[in-house]
C-alpha cells in the first residue's frame, strides 16, 4: 500500500487476498499491523484462535465483520505454546457442545436434548468427552433428524412456490425468527474469543 494504513481506515473483507492492496480479512489484518510478510496465518498467534478468526471472518455480514477489529492486536502473541492450545481446544469444544448446539436444539423444539447437553460438566478432557458421549450423540441424532425435516419443508414449499418472490418472502420470515439466536450466539462468541486471549496470560500476570 502506497500509504500507510490505520485501523480507524480498515475495513476487513471476506475471504483471503493476494497482497494488502486486494484487501484485508482479519488475520491479514494482525500479520500488516504487526509489520510481518502478508498471510492469514501469522505464527505470533495461536492455531486456534487463527482458525477461529478466519472462519468467522467469513461466515459475518460485512458490518459485524467490523467488530472483529479491535481483535487485531489483541490476538498478538497468544501463541503461547501446546499445553495452552490444549486448553483452548477444549474450551472450543465445550462452547461448541454446550451453548452452541442447544440453542439451534431449542429452535428445534428439541428442548430435551437441549437441556441435557446444558446440564453437562464442563468438557475439558477426553474422560469428561467420553462420558458425555452418550448424550452428544443422542442429540445429535435428534438434530439431523430435525434438520432433514425442516429442509423437506422448505424444499416442498419451493416447489409449491409459482414466483421466485413467494421463496424470497418465505425466506427472509425464516431468517427473521432465527435472527434472535444468531445474534446471541454470537455475543457468545465473542466472549469466549475473549476467553480463548486470555488463556496464558492470566497464569503470567498472577
Amino acid at each position: 500500500m502506497s500509504t500507510k494504513l490505520t485501523l480507524e481506515d480498515l475495513r476487513l473483507d471476506k475471504g483471503a487476498h493476494k497482497s494488502p492492496e486486494d484487501g484485508l480479512c482479519v488475520m491479514e489484518a494482525v500479520a500488516y499491523f504487526s509489520g510481518i510478510e502478508h498471510t492469514d496465518h501469522p505464527p505470533c498467534v495461536s492455531p486456534i484462535i487463527g482458525a477461529f478468526l478466519r472462519s468467522w471472518n467469513d461466515g459475518l455480514d460485512d458490518e459485524q465483520r467490523q467488530r472483529l477489529k479491535p481483535y487485531i492486536l489483541r490476538v498478538v502473541g497468544t501463541n503461547t505454546g501446546a499445553a495452552d492450545e490444549d486448553r483452548r481446544a477444549w474450551m472450543v469444544v465445550d462452547w461448541l457442545t454446550r451453548t452452541l448446539a442447544p440453542a439451534w436444539l431449542e429452535r428445534a423444539n428439541l428442548n430435551e436434548h437441549a437441556a441435557a447437553l446444558r446440564a453437562l460438566p464442563e468438557l475439558s478432557s477426553s474422560e469428561l468427552a467420553a462420558q458425555a458421549q452418550s448424550i452428544v450423540e443422542a442429540a445429535r441424532s435428534a438434530a439431523d433428524a430435525a434438520w432433514a425435516a425442516a429442509w423437506a419443508a422448505a424444499w416442498a414449499a419451493a416447489r409449491a412456490a409459482a414466483r421466485a418472490a413467494a421463496w424470497d418472502a418465505a425466506w427472509d420470515a425464516a431468517w427473521d425468527a432465527l435472527r434472535p439466536t444468531v445474534e446471541v450466539l454470537q455475543q457468545s462468541a465473542f466472549e469466549l474469543l475473549d476467553r480463548l486471549c486470555e488463556v496464558g496470560r492470566t497464569e503470567a500476570v498472577s
